[in-house]
């Protein structure tokens, strides 16, 4: 597998070895030796998988305390997948991150504990994994706008589809209870 740091430090890009031929592919979707000397040395506690229609958008979300790495992918369909750094005092603290998943390319992305993540579909409909370090605690949850003006993403949609509680969520800078960074 090759790892690539992208923009943000320690939100790694995955890129498994896939192997295929005439019957189909294969490729390992997790090995915790690997994953660990890769950088992501933590335990996986939850398995959640998400189906979402094409012009669907998840996100920005979070968990403060006990903050969630989520290792996320695409099992089938396409997304465009972002990480925001909401770790008050870090050096990158709302800068974001952006990258396609998709089910023919078969990257994932770490999204490591501090940061929010969303997602918006560009297929028709997408199946979204996500392996997480936290147990989900919903008394925990915060939310930052999709479209926060002063996050400026970049999302390949104008109008998307939205649950009544991302539509809802606040600027990154009215948001409560967001993480705090920590020197490493």
């Amino acid at each position: 597998m090759k790892v690539v740091e992208l923009e943000l430090p320690g939100v790694l890009l995955i890129q498994p070895k896939l192997f295929g031929d005439a019957r189909g592919f294969f490729f390992e979707s997790y090995n915790a030796e690997r994953y660990a000397e890769a950088g992501i040395p933590l335990e996986f506690v939850q398995d959640n998988i998400s189906r979402s229609g094409k012009g669907t958008l998840r996100g920005l979300h979070f968990q403060e305390p006990q903050a969630q790495g989520k290792l996320v992918q695409v099992l089938s369909g396409a997304v465009y997948d972002v990480a925001v750094d909401v770790r008050k005092g870090s050096p990158t603290f709302g800068r974001w991150v952006g990258t396609e998943l998709n089910d023919e390319n078969r990257h994932q992305l770490w999204v490591p504990p501090g940061f929010a993540h969303g997602f918006c579909v560009l297929s028709g409909s997408a199946d979204f994994a996500y392996k997480c370090t936290a147990l989900y605690a919903p008394q925990f949850e915060g939310a930052v706008r999709w479209d926060d003006p002063d996050l400026g993403i970049r999302w390949p949609i104008e109008h998307p589809t939205l649950s009544e509680k991302d539509a809802a969520a606040p600027r990154l800078k009215d948001a409560p209870n967001l993480p705090v960074y920590r020197h490493a």
